[in-house]
């Protein structure tokens, strides 16, 4: 905490020589990415806080740290209550914060490379009453103190090979040009790293568990490319498998490239969520025409094609041959009563790397025994780590990136005899799981629409959780993608290609969490004989067996029972021909019929 209390007096030190009464920080770089590099760790450095959701206000005599949902036991547990007042964002939003703290007239600095134009947007409403200055820095304060900042990244970048991608690069460049054409656009400013991944077919490694090059693009309506990136990590050949229509450039010539773009006096197609402040805010001042929308490449991504559908699939088959033998090794080795959060972890890790496909974890894998489990996004520490006991929960989520898909799964574990609460929670949040697992709807259906059904069995008995019930997951790309999702705000169609996870929860502080996680395909449904309209329905990806233990099968209907067996059929008849006479005999058990 002193050393925290330390950089916190540093930084205020540094503003005061600005006459700033405070400074924003989000957990956030320039290229807007949910996992941030090491150098971009700022939040990490100022209150120790290790989780991927937060944000801080620091002003002259308090500072105020807040996040959401997933993340608030953690934050408890790793910000100090004496340095910072600690919200849940659900609870109290940094706005409402700063209006109640700030006086009049302040001056409040922020880096713009940071905060998203939206994002800076909000904010000038919510304190427009308060008469404060929202004042961009040239200059990021805390990086004036923070003395031994790791370098930026500049990992390798590769072509992603066109038996993974389904499509050509130049296919989908002219796909995004008839998209600009058909706006009368002359151009995009891409400057999601993901998108610019997809639309180039290359990947990376400058950021954990996603193979991204942080990057900028621009692509023009005759579908010609400027890619803006660090030499360093440009590969032999690599300008050859993009071809003669994508011109590389050093990153430090993209505000260059944004005033050229202003000069020719045509529309430009930003968007203001996903983009710095500074970009779109260059791009105004230099009188560009600008066309505030969606980036063009984010539907065309999400919706994944045969190919890349199908290699879901493949790798969804190979994590779960991964899972099973993991399963099955985990129930003898809690025999010996030596089973740790931390070695079940390595041990899940150690069974996926013997695949020649697999390139890393898709993120932290959260392995929570007991009053750990309740903790959304928990991460084992050789401080917190703790034995997996008889009569506790063990909530284990985990995924990893595979050349050919990405996998996302979470699977709750009774270790030694579940209680009859543990079991009545855990058959509630199944039964959800199944609900929206099966659920047919027409096309034009958002996930905010079928956000309940995953939840109705819970608020029967007035219980909840407290995060949206699932997320986009992208092909070799990032574990969560937008702009599809399936929680209570999310108001994207969902549509065919698509994938999102299904992952509803339970968590009593102090004592277990449950979640039941897969990801699962958009897809058409055509054996309605009745059907007026267009029906979308969902394919299960993810192939591991669901603990029976743990499911109170009277408070099942026949139909989700049935639901359980052929899920369970399918698991065995998949994963048997891939592992050991071991896992097998332990396979055959764990998915025989309720």
């Amino acid at each position: 905490m002193s050393e925290i209390a330390s950089r916190l007096k540093s930084l205020r030190t540094e503003l005061a020589k600005h006459t700033y009464d405070g400074f924003l920080v989000p957990m956030a770089d320039e290229y807007q990415s949910e996992y941030v590099p090491a150098s971009a760790q700022r939040i990490a450095f100022l209150s120790g806080f290790t989780g991927s959701a937060g944000f801080i206000v620091v002003l002259k005599d308090k500072a105020a740290f807040f996040t959401d949902g997933r993340y608030t036991l953690q934050a408890t547990q790793q910000v100090s209550p004496e340095l910072f007042e600690v919200f849940d964002s659900g609870v109290k939003t940094p706005s409402e914060w700063l209006v109640e703290n700030l006086g009049k007239g302040a001056k409040l600095a922020y880096d713009p490379w940071l905060h998203t134009s939206e994002s800076i947007e909000r904010l000038k409403k919510a304190l427009a009453k308060t008469e404060v200055t929202l004042a961009p820095t040239e200059h990021n304060p805390i990086d004036a103190i923070w003395h031994n900042r790791p370098m930026p990244p500049a990992e390798p970048i590769h072509p992603y090979e066109l038996v993974y991608a389904g499509k050509k690069s130049s296919e989908k460049r002219e796909m995004i040009s008839e998209i600009l054409t058909k706006a009368s656009l002359s151009a995009a400013v891409i400057t999601d790293p993901a998108s610019v991944a997809w639309l180039l077919n290359i990947r990376g490694g400058d950021v954990p568990n996603t193979p991204l090059p942080l990057s900028f693009a621009v692509i023009h309506a005759n579908g010609a490319v400027k890619w803006f990136v660090d030499p360093r990590k440009v590969t032999p050949g690599l300008q050859t498998h993009l071809g003669d229509k994508v011109d590389i450039e050093a990153t430090g010539q993209f505000p260059h490239a944004l005033d050229q773009l202003a000069k020719e006096n045509l529309p430009v197609r930003i968007d203001p969520a996903e983009s710095a402040s500074l970009i779109v805010e260059r791009l105004r001042a230099a009188g560009a025409k600008l066309d505030l929308g969606e980036d063009p490449c984010v539907l065309p991504k999400a919706c994944k094609n045969p190919t890349e559908l199908e290699g879901m699939r493949s790798a969804h088959r190979r994590d779960g041959a991964a899972l099973v033998k993991f399963l099955a090794w985990l129930e003898g080795s809690l025999i010996a009563d030596t089973v740790t959060e931390i070695n079940a972890e390595e041990k899940l890790a150690e069974f996926r790397k013997a695949n020649n496909l697999y390139r890393g974890p898709s993120f932290d894998t959260i392995s929570g025994a007991g009053g750990h489990g309740a903790i959304v996004h928990y991460r084992a520490t050789q401080t917190s780590n703790r034995k997996l006991e008889s009569g506790q929960l063990y909530l284990l989520d985990s995924g990893g990136q595979y050349l050919d898909g990405t996998t996302d799964v979470t699977r709750t574990i009774a270790i030694g005899a579940p209680t009859a609460e543990m079991r009545d929670r855990f058959t509630r949040v199944l039964k959800g799981h199944i609900a929206l697992a099966s659920i047919r709807f027409p096309e034009g259906t958002t996930g905010a629409e079928l956000d309940a059904l995953a939840r109705q069995y819970l608020w029967e008995v007035g219980l909840d959780y407290n995060h949206g019930t699932g997320h986009g997951v992208g092909n070799y790309l990032g574990v969560h993608e937008g702009p599809q999702g399936i929680s209570k705000r999310n108001k994207v169609p969902l549509k065919r290609g698509m994938v999102v996870s299904n992952e509803p929860g339970y968590y009593k502080t102090g004592q277990y969490g449950i979640r039941i996680e897969n990801l699962q395909a958009v897809v058409e449904v055509i054996e309605l004989s009745a059907a007026e309209r267009k029906m979308l329905g969902f394919e299960t990806l993810t192939l591991a067996p669901i603990d029976r233990r743990l499911i109170e099968v009277d408070m099942l209907t026949e139909t989700e029972r049935k639901w359980v067996d052929h899920y369970h059929a399918r698991v065995y008849e998949t994963i048997r021909p891939q592992v050991d006479e071991i896992a097998v005999r332990w396979l055959k058990d764990a998915t025989r019929p309720l």
